[in-house]
C-alpha cells in the first residue's frame, strides 16, 4: 500500500495536464432528472427527480437509500453508462455529457455485479482494463494493485477459481488501473465476510488518505456511520437528507436508558408509569426519552423517589439506522 504514494503523484500530474486547478467538489450534480420512457402498458418511470449533490474533494461520502431509490441510476450517470434526461453532472470538474472522455478517466467504478471474464486471470484483467484506458505498458502497475488488494499470489489463476471475496477485491483493483481521483463503490461488501470487509475498508481509508475521493453506497449502515464524513439519503428519486454524519445523528432526539434497581419490582409505581418507564424484569427498568425534554437527573430522582436504588445504568444512543428509517418513512 505504501507504493500508492507514487500513484498519487502520477494521478496529480495526469489530471494537472487536463485542467489547471483542482475542483472544490469531486462530484457536482445539479438538478439531475432521469426518466425512463414507458410503453403502452406502463407509464414512464421517474428514477431521479431534480437531484442536486456536491461531494467535497478528498472526502468519503455516503449515498444511502432503500432499494429502488435511485442510487444505482445516479452512479451509472456519473460513470457515463446512463444518459441524463435533464440537469448536469460533473466528475472532477468534467461534464459527463460534453466532456465524457475526461469525466470517465477521472472516475473508477466498482459496481454491485461481479462482471469478470471467468477465463481471464487477475493479471490479464488489469492489463486489459489498463489498455482500455490508454495507460502505456511502462506505466501500468497491475502487480502493484494486486499486491495492494491481497491478490498477488493469485495473479495467474483463472478468475473462475477465485472466491466471491477475492473477485470483489479484484473489482476494486480493476477500477484503479488508471489512477482515478474519484472512486465509486456500489455495495462493495455485499455478501463478503467480516474479515474481508475490514480489510477492504482499511484499503479504502488508505486510498482516501492519499487523496482519493470515495463515494460509497452500502446497506450496512454502521459502515457508513463509521467511514463517511458526510451522507446523503435519497428515496423515490429525491434527496431527503444531506449533511455531515455528526449533524444527521443529532437530528433524532431520542435515547434509551436501562436501569438495574433494588429491591425487586413487584408493581410499577404510577409516578414511573407517567414518566414512560417499562419493566423488563424484576430488577430492570427501561425508558425511551427525549434529551431535549427530559434530563437524566430528573429520571434518577423519580426512580429514587419511588423507593428504588439504582445499581447499574446503561444507555443507547440513536444511530444512523434510526435516522435512515425515520427519513425514508417520512418520504414514503
Amino acid at each position: 500500500m505504501a507504493s500508492y504514494c507514487l500513484d498519487k503523484r502520477r494521478r496529480q500530474r495526469h489530471h494537472a495536464c487536463m485542467q489547471t486547478t483542482e475542483p472544490t467538489f469531486a462530484i457536482d450534480v445539479a438538478d439531475v432528472s432521469k426518466t425512463y420512457q414507458g410503453s403502452k402498458k406502463s407509464p414512464p418511470k421517474h428514477a431521479l427527480k431534480n437531484i442536486s449533490l456536491q461531494v467535497p474533494r478528498g472526502s468519503i461520502f455516503g449515498l444511502l437509500g432503500p432499494n429502488g431509490a435511485g442510487k444505482s441510476t445516479l452512479i451509472n450517470i456519473l460513470g457515463g453508462l446512463v444518459r441524463i434526461t435533464s440537469g448536469s453532472a460533473r466528475v472532477y470538474g468534467y461534464d459527463v455529457v460534453t466532456q465524457k472522455r475526461q469525466a470517465r478517466s477521472a472516475i473508477g467504478l466498482v459496481p454491485q455485479e461481479l462482471n469478470l471474464d471467468a477465463f481471464f486471470t487477475p493479471l490479464q484483467v488489469l492489463e486489459l482494463m489498463a489498455g482500455f484506458y490508454g495507460v502505456p505498458k511502462a506505466k501500468r502497475r497491475s502487480m502493484e494493485l494486486l499486491q495492494a488488494v491481497g491478490l498477488h499470489d493469485k495473479a495467474n489463476a483463472y478468475a473462475r477459481t477465485l472466491s466471491g471475496g477475492m473477485r470483489r477485491r479484484l473489482m476494486v483493483a480493476k477500477a484503479l488501473v488508471h489512477a482515478p481521483p474519484v472512486l465509486v463503490l456500489d455495495e462493495p461488501t455485499a455478501g463478503v465476510d467480516v474479515e474481508l470487509r475490514r480489510m477492504l475498508w482499511a484499503y479504502v481509508r488508505h486510498l482516501n488518505a492519499q487523496g482519493t475521493t470515495v463515494l460509497l453506497t452500502t446497506h450496512y449502515l454502521e459502515e457508513a456511520q463509521e467511514l463517511c464524513q458526510q451522507i446523503a439519503i435519497i428515496n423515490h428519486g429525491q434527496v431527503v437528507a444531506n449533511d455531515t454524519t455528526a449533524n444527521l445523528l443529532r437530528r433524532v432526539d431520542s435515547k434509551e436508558i436501562v436501569l438495574k434497581v433494588e429491591p425487586e419490582i413487584r408493581s410499577l409505581p404510577e409516578t414511573l408509569v407517567m414518566h414512560g418507564f417499562r419493566v423488563d424484569d424484576a430488577r430492570t427498568l427501561r425508558l425511551s426519552y427525549q434529551p431535549s425534554v427530559m434530563k437524566l437527573g430528573h429520571v434518577f430522582l423519580a426512580v429514587q423517589a419511588a423507593g428504588f436504588t439504582i445499581t447499574d445504568v446503561s444507555t443507547r444512543e440513536s444511530d444512523l439506522e434510526d435516522i435512515f428509517l425515520q427519513l425514508t418513512r417520512k418520504a414514503a
